[in-house]
């Protein structure tokens, strides 16, 4: 049964997911011509009420804390640990305002999924090749600077269910050069939704968001804001697992 739920619920994304498309394009052909900020509000409330529409259909009993610390406005580097792919939906669904992500450039091969990336304000790295990684981390600074909200998640892959992985060395290039705050954010039992089986279930998820840190610093002070938000998404996830 949990199988036949699966392929029910995966064939309800793709086929969610095609016909958004449209909406979303219209959005965006809209924002070139002036309509910029209410098109890119518009295609982030689409994003995020079929979020919020997915987590209910699979039935997942979520648990939300400090989101009273995300501001609604200004340029904002959400960090998380990244443990599943249902973490994107749970972003979404739960910050309340425009995000985009940084997603590796494979993402960037996989039809309609690809298209929806590029809208809601995602950027495709390529990290072996670091003239155009370097590229699109500038392209993200100059988003953020404009007032935009990034998410990034400094492991560099996901965790798959082993606990929070050491973050990658100038993982916090993105906030550290826009100067703006960076927002940790801690996440648990996603892996259990999908991942740990490949079934999908109804787990129990935590989501916690911390006060903003300032990372308007420069040069060695970078390693100590990478430590800081370490720490302290570490600490959440302790609090989480102990509930």
């Amino acid at each position: 049964m949990s199988l036949f739920i699966t392929a029910l619920i995966f064939i309800f994304v793709a086929i969610t997911m095609i016909l958004l498309v449209p909406i979303g394009l219209l959005a965006f052909i809209l924002s070139l011509c002036g309509l910029r900020k209410p098109m890119r509000i518009m295609i982030y409330m689409v994003a995020h009420g079929w979020a919020l529409l997915l987590i209910k259909i699979i039935g997942c009993h979520l648990t939300v804390k400090g989101q009273e610390h995300i501001p609604k406005t200004g340029g904002l580097c959400f960090v998380s640990n990244h443990a599943s792919i249902f973490d994107i939906l749970l972003i979404l669904a739960l910050v309340g305002r425009p995000v985009g992500f940084i997603a590796k450039k494979e993402l960037a091969l996989i039809p309609v999924l690809n298209i929806w990336i590029f809208l809601i304000g995602g950027l495709f790295i390529d990290r072996k090749n670091i003239r155009n990684a370097l590229h699109t981390i500038n392209s993200g600074v100059q988003r953020i600077k404009q007032g935009s909200a990034m998410l990034i998640f400094p492991e560099g892959t996901r965790s798959r269910g082993h606990g929070l992985l050491p973050f990658k060395s100038g993982s916090f290039r993105l906030a550290t050069q826009a100067g703006v705050p960076i927002l940790p954010v801690a996440i648990t039992g996603s892996y259990d939704v999908f991942e740990k089986n490949y079934r999908i279930v109804a787990a129990d998820v935590s989501v916690s968001f911390a006060p903003p840190i300032s990372a308007n610093v420069q040069g060695d002070k970078r390693k100590e804001i990478s430590d800081q938000a370490y720490e302290t998404i570490s600490k959440l996830l302790e609090a989480q697992s102990a509930r």
